[in-house]
């Protein structure tokens, strides 16, 4: 097939959602004055810097053909998986809120789960795409997907306790099994033994069952483990419909907890109220609706897999974010993307975005 330009309007969408996405950060960053040592000027300066380099990075992705990451998939899979694992190594590990989740070599820190993120989509992506009809087979789909989930598991849940990121990769991975030909009594097993694994999490972790708790009574322990959506709610109702204006939240100013992170888009919220909020959701929908779109236009199947595998991993993880904020569903800790605070993350969704375009040089017509 002959080649295209590249997707100008995807293009469009990514440069708009950095661009928004910047102009929020910068806002809710004003709230890091208050904090002890920060520097508004060095936080967003940093994250200036970041987008930039990720952008690109981005640029130069897109003239790379895709196919060469396919040749290595399965390399980069054990090699993020081995760097995951690098955490239970105490000098390499930085430890936050009891979790070992952040690498330091040098003067360099890096999230690994990131990297493993993106590396099983590039994974599941190449093995779809060769093993077609027999997807539908417990022997050649399901166990083996299984398998997968299990190394998951044990590396983000187990050992880094990182249960907003599984939760994101395997609905990810559930989307491509499924557009990849997986049975509808497949996804129902996985399923079930997600709901029996989360019970079991529940049951040994009691800060999950503290987060399960709040989100059916967020009027629980107003000052403990109900106090981050009970803030971010009372941010997100006090901006009503047009917001308090720039850089006017309250509750960015030592209420909300991570204002740059987690907390963003209740910072957001306050600040642009209903109407800047729901644009920023329908920015996200129509990024989503419109990658989703141009994936089947690829011909080639493991093209296809690995847009609707980015696609994934950036709409659901948006969707948990402003969902946990709007207290529809349980606190799980992740970013909202290309908007929170966040270097590792950053690069990969533009990292992502930059293979999603080069792909998109093949679409039919």
């Amino acid at each position: 097939m002959k080649r295209k330009k590249i997707d100008s309007f995807f293009l469009f969408l990514v440069i708009g959602l950095v661009l928004v996405g910047f102009f929020i950060f910068s806002s809710a960053a004003l709230g890091q004055l208050t904090k002890d040592g920060a520097s508004f000027l060095t936080v967003v300066s940093k994250q200036f810097a970041i987008l930039l380099s990720g952008l690109i990075l981005m640029f130069l992705v897109g003239h790379l053909d895709y196919k060469y990451w396919r040749r290595y998939a399965a390399g980069l899979f054990i090699l993020s998986a081995g760097l995951a694992l690098l955490v239970l190594v105490p000098q390499f590990a930085l430890e936050a809120g009891g979790a070992k989740r952040w690498l330091s070599l040098g003067s360099i820190s890096f999230q690994p789960a990131e990297f493993l993120k993106f590396a099983t989509v590039l994974y599941l992506a190449g093995w779809l795409a060769t093993q077609k009809d027999r997807v539908k087979n417990l022997a050649g789909g399901l166990g083996p997907f299984l398998i997968l989930i299990a190394i998951l598991g044990a590396i983000l849940v187990y050992v880094q306790k990182d249960n907003g990121t599984f939760l994101v990769t395997i609905i990810t991975a559930g989307i491509m099994f499924f557009v990849g030909g997986g049975k509808i009594r497949h996804l129902a097993i996985l399923v079930l033994i997600g709901l029996i694994g989360l019970a079991g999490v529940a049951y040994v972790r009691p800060y999950v069952q503290e987060r399960l708790t709040t989100f059916l009574n967020p009027s629980h322990d107003l000052l403990g483990a109900s106090y981050q959506i009970n803030q971010s709610l009372i941010a997100i109702g006090s901006g009503g419909t047009s917001g308090r204006g720039f850089g006017q939240s309250v509750q960015k100013f030592n209420f909300l907890p991570e204002p740059i992170g987690d907390s963003i888009f209740a910072v957001a919220g306050e600040e642009f109220g209903f109407i800047g909020t729901s644009g920023l959701i329908l920015f996200f929908l129509v990024f989503a609706l419109w990658a989703y779109k141009l994936a089947f236009k690829i011909i080639d199947p493991f093209g296809r897999f690995v847009i609707i595998g980015f696609v994934s991993l950036m709409i659901i993880q948006a969707f948990i974010n402003i969902g946990a904020m709007l207290g529809l569903i349980p606190l799980t800790g992740v970013p909202l993307p290309f908007v929170s605070h966040g270097g590792t993350a950053l690069l990969f969704s533009l990292l992502e975005a930059g293979i999603i375009l080069n792909i998109s040089k093949y679409r039919a017509s």
